[in-house]
């Protein structure tokens, strides 16, 4: 009976181990996780995850530790604080921008057409670039051609 609580034991820890080992990257490769990794730091520290749990400490301190001895960077998920937010958030700050300015200038085409519009009412004659855009939005799209019966 022992011996099944041992093995049991043995699997709840190695099954921790990997996953705490699966988030964590290898300071000599630097692109696989110490699990994936063969190199001498990887053994080393899967071994010292391993007696860390044996010793009864939990993941966050087992992750804090590495933290402290090796840098933020030797963890895959780092912390959330606000370096890292401006890093992450900063795809979404640019492409806010960007759809901003794209809108606004779609804001300003369609009031621009407005006052031509109205500058044609008025009498007022267009300058070549405003009759331009003024046929490109006023010219309908060509019908579109049948592609199973030809000459339709």
């Amino acid at each position: 009976m022992a011996a099944k609580e041992d093995v049991k034991q043995r699997q709840i820890i190695e099954e921790r181990a990997r996953n705490i080992s699966h988030n964590v990257r290898c300071t000599e490769c630097g692109s696989q996780s110490i699990e994936d990794s063969q190199a001498d730091v990887a053994i080393l520290l899967r071994k010292l995850i391993r007696d860390e749990i044996k010793a009864g400490k939990s993941d966050k301190e087992i992750y804090k530790k590495l933290e402290d001895d090796f840098g933020e960077t030797v963890l895959y998920a780092p912390k959330f604080d606000l370096q890292t937010a401006g890093i992450w958030l900063s795809p979404v700050i640019v492409g806010g921008i960007a759809a901003g300015i794209w809108a606004y200038q779609k804001h300003r085409q369609r009031t621009n057409v407005h006052i031509m519009a109205l500058n044609l009412v008025r009498g007022v004659p267009l300058t070549p670039r405003e009759k331009e855009t003024m046929l490109d939005i006023l010219t309908p799209p060509p019908p579109p051609r049948n592609r199973w019966w030809p000459g339709k």
